[in-house]
């Protein structure tokens, strides 16, 4: 049973109002009153009701954040970016998954807004850009992470992901490869449609060079060793050369199929490359290469941006676009030598 504010009066021997004082402007108090009062809190194991202050004042100590993947390595580090400057502001963060799902969206950012978030952080399923936009005309700030939304009036932190997908299949063709498959997922999630646009200017640079995609249902292991399957069952002469996977997530699952069900060698029959860099893709039974985004970074400036909204702040820049970068790996290297 919870201890009210008023047991902790009566045992301290003080008024509600002083025990109030305590808890919310301790400076006003007398320095032995304090004592008292703390003691007689830490004896009877009174717990504040942040609620019920957060609905006087009109807004929580909380941040929402909504990722497409709660799963995927690269959202927990921006999710862990975000808590560490959260953090540091006094602050928390709630967050949500949204599984790509546009249902499943919104009824966290409902939720949120319920909650009295002090703003939202958000990867977006789609580009429903006006939804959010109506949240922050509402009195909720909002700040997309991982994309953006030229022309709107949202802040942003995101990545270049066509000059990513540029330096993914640059790197392959740099290699000698000239068949290259895309494995990814909807176009409608901008990050592969992003992606999948640098990877073809790469290829409409090199004479000879094709690319294919193959598209699965989600940006999981599993999908990638289901695109790896496929690849697998192909004709030896119809294979591609070359494998660039929309997230790490898929190359680890096309390196699954490729060493368990089947004798491609990679890198010698097949170069893969992914895109994150999570922490594990250079630990895979083949090192692999992949496109690093400075994922925790990314969730601080997010935090960052949104705090700058909350105070109302002018001025500074509300789109951070950072650079990808090439981290190579044996996964995607030249052919060795036959043995």
């Amino acid at each position: 049973m919870s201890v009210s504010i008023k047991e902790v009066a009566a045992a301290a021997g003080v008024s509600v109002g002083t025990v109030s004082n305590v808890l919310n402007r301790p400076e006003k108090v007398a320095a032995g009153t304090v004592e008292r009062v703390t003691a007689a809190i830490d004896s009877l194991g009174f717990v504040r009701n942040d609620a019920a202050r957060q609905l006087r004042a009109g807004r929580s100590r909380s941040i929402g954040l909504v990722v497409l993947d709660a799963a995927n390595p690269f959202f927990a580090d921006v999710a862990r970016g975000a808590e560490d400057r959260a953090a540091e502001a006094g602050m928390v963060v709630l967050l949500g998954n949204s599984d790509e799902a546009g249902e499943r969206e919104d009824a966290y950012l409902d939720l949120f807004v319920e909650q009295r978030v002090n703003g939202v952080l958000i990867t977006p399923a789609g580009d429903d850009i006006p939804k959010l936009e109506r949240l922050r005309a509402a009195g909720v700030p909002v700040v997309l992470v991982d994309h953006d939304a030229p022309g709107s009036a949202l802040a942003s932190v995101t990545v270049d992901d066509i000059e990513g997908g540029h330096l993914a299949v640059a790197h392959l063709l740099a290699q000698g490869r000239r068949r290259v498959v895309f494995v990814g997922g909807s176009p409608s999630i901008r990050q592969v449609a992003d992606r999948l646009d640098g990877a073809r200017r790469a290829v409409q640079e090199v004479s000879g060079a094709t690319l294919e995609t193959l598209e699965v249902s989600a940006l999981t292991v599993l999908q990638g060793r289901a695109a790896g399957e496929q690849i697998v069952a192909m004709d030896a002469a119809d294979r591609p050369d070359a494998v660039f996977a929309a997230n790490d997530l898929l190359a680890v699952g096309l390196l699954q199929a490729f060493a368990l069900m089947s004798d491609i060698r990679v890198p010698h029959d097949i170069a893969l490359i992914g895109y994150d860099d999570i922490d594990f893709a250079s630990t895979t039974v083949v090192p692999l290469s992949s496109i690093r985004q400075p994922a925790s970074a990314i969730g601080r400036t997010a935090v960052e941006l949104l705090l700058r909204e909350i105070d109302g702040a002018d001025g500074g820049e509300r789109t951070i676009r950072y650079r990808p970068e090439l981290v190579v790996r044996t996964s995607s290297t030249a052919r060795l030598a036959d043995a």
